[in-house]
């Protein structure tokens, strides 16, 4: 059987015009160099190829990284660009995210994340409203250590909503879509957003808002795990709280009372067996992250007893390998992991240079003049770059690639402006996850429940649309109120 290309060749060729466009058509603007000008369309090529999905991400990575050490754009020396060109691989924080999918593949293999969600809805799930809730909470509960939000809201609790739908004969193909299964995917599918944006751990595309916001001022605000957990603890959980709501009153199912999705679940537990040896030690190694991460042994022993958060994720990973939950092969065939690290050092790497030749620099100047020009303060302007920030997204399939091309310029644009930096921080971080809920090719969540056939198109874009004007008012409101307290502004 021939196998279908991964290449597309349009998409290929769009980007690959963009990048000779930009470098050999446009002018160089004045104050920026030719080599920022130049790594600049190398850049926007690779977003726009990501973008069109010319070839897998990975690949585009490698030859990004490529491209950047031949053409010697970051220096001129050949072995000194080769060193530039690799030199996002010692990210820790890229490692953070990459051991950490790594670790997640537990939840899979010894069955635990199933467990856990099987759990709740065994405790809620005598209404409906109560097994949305079920699956808001399996997510939060899984989300500090699962970096990979398409494995989390796609691979575990997906399949377990099918199969609580499917128990009550909601399915797209009967036509009974409505009796719970819409009800619950855009659940699913809604709370992956949420817990996305509570922890750096949560989604992969976190640490680039860390690295930019740390760049912006100069590492005066240094996003650590526990700070930024903590920073959205409060508006996290105030969203969580008023999603199913939202969802119930936008599209509300046909069946309203389901005792036996206690039952059902019941005997998805009894299938699965007693907790195994292989799962407690998963959730002491969980348990171990989240007080690492969190910063407990400092807190308690001092600062001596600091533990870097990779350092934390590496050795979660050695006690798993060590005692046997993952083996090698495990790792080695976690393929969302070394892909994960492959394309994040590409992008850091890129976006890393070109602020160093300045051209992050110029463009938060041209959106400050622009914005400066209508005549708003710092709150309206705040509010016009976070509102083009946040649905900017439906031209982008890739939260990546819209972080990467946007944020760093956008924040420093607003502190220049006069936002308070912390708190504009945590907002632009959020939007950066609840831009997920737009549209059904916002995130590689969308397109697995979306391809379950359970909402249509219309809906899935209204009501992504209303979601995202709630969390974006949760996270202004409760955010604000929870930031002053914290004393962030």
């Amino acid at each position: 059987m021939k196998q279908e290309s991964s290449i597309r060749p349009g998409s290929a060729l769009l980007a690959i015009a963009i990048t000779l466009a930009i470098w050999f058509v446009v002018p160089v603007p004045q104050d920026v160099t030719p080599p920022a000008w130049h790594l600049l369309a190398l850049f926007i090529g690779t977003i726009a190829a990501i973008i069109g999905k010319a070839m897998p991400i990975g690949a585009l990575a490698l030859i990004a990284i490529a491209l950047v050490a031949i053409t010697g754009v970051t220096n001129s020396k050949p072995s000194a660009a080769m060193t530039d060109a690799l030199s996002g691989f010692s990210n820790t924080l890229i490692w953070l995210i990459g051991l950490s999918i790594m670790i997640s593949r537990g939840l899979i293999k010894t069955g635990l994340g199933a467990r856990i969600g099987y759990f709740f809805i065994r405790l809620f799930g005598k209404k409906t409203l109560g097994i949305g809730y079920a699956l808001g909470l399996s997510e939060l509960v899984l989300a500090p250590v699962t970096p990979s939000n398409t494995a989390r809201g796609g691979g575990i609790m997906h399949p377990i909503m099918r199969s609580i739908a499917i128990s009550f004969d909601s399915t797209p193909e009967q036509g009974t879509s409505s009796r719970i299964g819409r009800y619950l995917a855009l659940v699913n599918y809604h709370a992956n957003p949420i817990t996305s944006a509570m922890f750096i751990t949560a989604t992969a595309p976190n640490p680039l808002v860390v690295k930019f916001v740390a760049e912006a001022t100069g590492a005066q605000i240094s996003l650590s795990w526990s700070t930024w957990a903590l920073a959205m603890l409060l508006p996290g959980l105030a969203a969580m709280l008023l999603m199913p709501l939202v969802l119930y009153w936008l599209s509300p199912p046909d069946i309203k009372d389901t005792p036996q999705a206690c039952q059902f679940a019941q005997e998805r537990l009894t299938e699965l067996g007693p907790i195994k040896a292989s799962e407690k030690i998963l959730l002491a190694v969980f348990a171990l992250l989240l007080l690492l991460w969190a910063g407990v042994p400092a807190m308690v022993l001092g600062a001596g007893f600091e533990v870097d958060a990779t350092a934390a994720a590496a050795l979660g990973l050695a006690l798993l390998l060590a005692s046997g939950v993952l083996d090698w092969d495990d790792v080695l065939k976690e393929k969302g992991a070394w892909d994960t690290i492959t394309w994040f050092s590409a992008l850091v790497m890129m976006a890393t240079f070109l602020n160093k030749l300045g051209l992050i620099t110029w463009f938060s100047k041209a959106v400050q003049s622009g914005i400066l020009s209508l005549g708003l303060g710092w709150v309206g302007a705040v509010a016009l770059l976070i509102l083009v920030y946040l649905y900017s997204h439906y031209f982008f399939a890739s939260t990546t690639a819209h972080i990467t091309a946007m944020f760093g310029a956008f924040f420093a644009a607003g502190i220049a402006l006069g936002a308070p930096a912390m708190p504009f921080a945590l907002l632009l971080a959020a939007v950066s996850s609840i831009m997920m809920t737009l549209t059904h090719y916002a995130t590689g969540t969308s397109p697995i429940i979306f391809g379950s056939g359970y909402v249509s198109l219309g809906e899935w874009w209204k009501i992504g649309f209303v979601m995202s004007l709630v969390n974006l008012t949760v996270w202004i409101v409760v955010g604000g109120i929870w930031w002053k307290v914290l004393g962030y502004w």
